[in-house]
């Protein structure tokens, strides 16, 4: 039991909520936090405290009866983690808002932590069966570009921000003609003055359908859809599909998943169209090894949210990503049940929810290709942005080199090999070499 002085009129939260010999049934949902106690305090008590601030307690006793009622509490600490059973009933179901709101609203701002992050999140079944998953998933989207045996394609155009709305259709169509599946607005892209929303998305599904007819290949445009309020949103989206479009896209992070929860209902409701999650702004909240939330259980949350592909980190780009890290976020979005990939995580029983694409993004260019094969597999989404547009030879160029080398790469052939046979991965190759993990 926790040992741990405290005011008067003020009880030990250990008491009521830390509870070693009691066992999780599979109908709660259980949490693990990294923990670093604030002053005077111990492990046991600030997991104890967290774990009255996220389901029925406070500062004080107050009606014991309700705690006993829907009961969460500590059930094991080990080192600094501290493992958490709450009720399944103290949340409302299908709502991912009311969860982290209950789950994680107050506790990282208490100051009987100095430091407390959510290492797992495991969902039973019955709160798992109350979310949407994705509309298409992996398999809905390879239906959708017809497109079985390889990694799926993608470029950002760049620059993000400054070209008009024709060149950014312009740039698309080079993209798409040099052999890329889709291409896609950078998370900032939203409706500015010298590129508004609804002439982007005319101008650059007409140029998406100019490169289908020519290529006689199936095109992508992941439009961001992301706006001021939902309204403006959900009109967005529904432009898009006038369109023609097959995807829109969402900033899921910072539009925050009462956002993301009307947009896959609209897209449901509209049919055909897959939802791309852009994750700007995740850093703030997993960056910090000692505060926050990794990735792997925002990875759980978009996957019960309904997005169909998710940027999950590179490793070998510009952006963070150990290879265990990538690992656990892979198993999470494709599985059906993500497995125990370190003595810190949970199973997670998917309950029938739709896989996930993961998407690596940032920073890569056609030197990066056999690695991510090796790290992300067959079915993932390869984004390409400088390493497209930087070419020397310019965006269709940049997007051939980029097909080539997995075109080649799948049949077994080494870069250079390759680049043989193919200008502009030679040329793409004497700016970026071949990376290694």
């Amino acid at each position: 039991m926790s040992n741990v002085k405290v005011e008067k009129g003020v009880k030990p939260y250990a008491e009521a909520y830390y509870k070693p010999d009691m066992e999780p049934g599979n109908d709660y949902i259980l949490m693990a936090f990294r923990i670093t106690p604030g002053p005077g305090v111990d492990i046991i008590e600030a997991a104890s405290a967290a774990c009255a601030e996220s389901s029925t307690g406070t500062w004080t006793e107050i009606d014991r009866e309700i705690s006993e009622r829907l009961p969460s509490y500590v059930y094991r600490t080990d080192g600094n983690m501290a493992y958490v059973a709450y009720h399944p009933e103290l949340v409302e179901k299908g709502s991912m808002s009311n969860i982290l709101s209950s789950l994680a609203g107050n506790i990282f701002g208490m100051k009987a932590v100095d430091g407390i992050r959510i290492e797992d999140m495991r969902f039973p079944e019955g709160i798992i069966k109350t979310f949407p998953g994705p509309a298409k998933g992996i398999e809905g989207v390879r239906e959708m570009l017809g497109v079985y045996d390889r990694p799926l394609t993608g470029s950002t155009i760049k620059p993000k921000l400054g070209l008009t709305a024709k060149e950014h259709a312009r740039r698309c169509y080079e993209t798409l003609r040099g052999g890329l599946d889709t291409v896609k607005d950078d998370e900032n892209l939203g409706s500015q003055k010298f590129n508004t929303f609804d002439d982007r998305v005319k101008y650059t599904l007409e140029m998406v359908q100019k490169a289908e007819a020519e290529t006689g290949e199936k095109k992508g445009y992941w439009c961001n859809v992301t706006a001021g309020d939902t309204e403006e949103m959900l009109r967005r989206a529904a432009l898009v599909k006038e369109y023609g479009g097959r995807f829109v896209m969402i900033d899921f992070v910072v539009a925050g998943f009462t956002a993301v929860a009307s947009l896959r209902k609209e897209i449901g409701r509209m049919g055909g169209l897959a939802l791309h999650g852009h994750r700007a702004m995740h850093a703030a909240y997993d960056r910090v090894p000692y505060h926050g939330v990794d990735y792997r259980v925002i990875s759980k949350w978009a996957r019960m949210a309904g997005l169909d592909h998710i940027h999950v980190g590179t490793g070998v780009g510009k952006l963070e990503g150990t290879r265990t890290e990538l690992e656990e976020r892979l198993e999470i979005l494709r599985e059906d049940n993500s497995g125990v990939v370190n003595n810190m995580c949970f199973e997670q029983p998917w309950a029938g929810l739709k896989p996930v694409f993961p998407v690596a993004s940032g920073g890569l260019h056609p030197g990066h290709v056999p690695v991510l094969l090796d790290i992300f597999g067959k079915d993932s989404i390869w984004a390409f942005g400088g390493g497209v547009h930087g070419h020397p030879g310019g965006s269709r160029a940049g997007a051939t080199a980029v097909r080539d080398a997995i075109d080649g790469v799948m049949k077994g052939k080494t870069l250079d090999q390759i680049a043989r046979q193919s200008r502009e991965l030679k040329e793409a190759m004497e700016i970026w070499a071949e990376v290694k993990f």
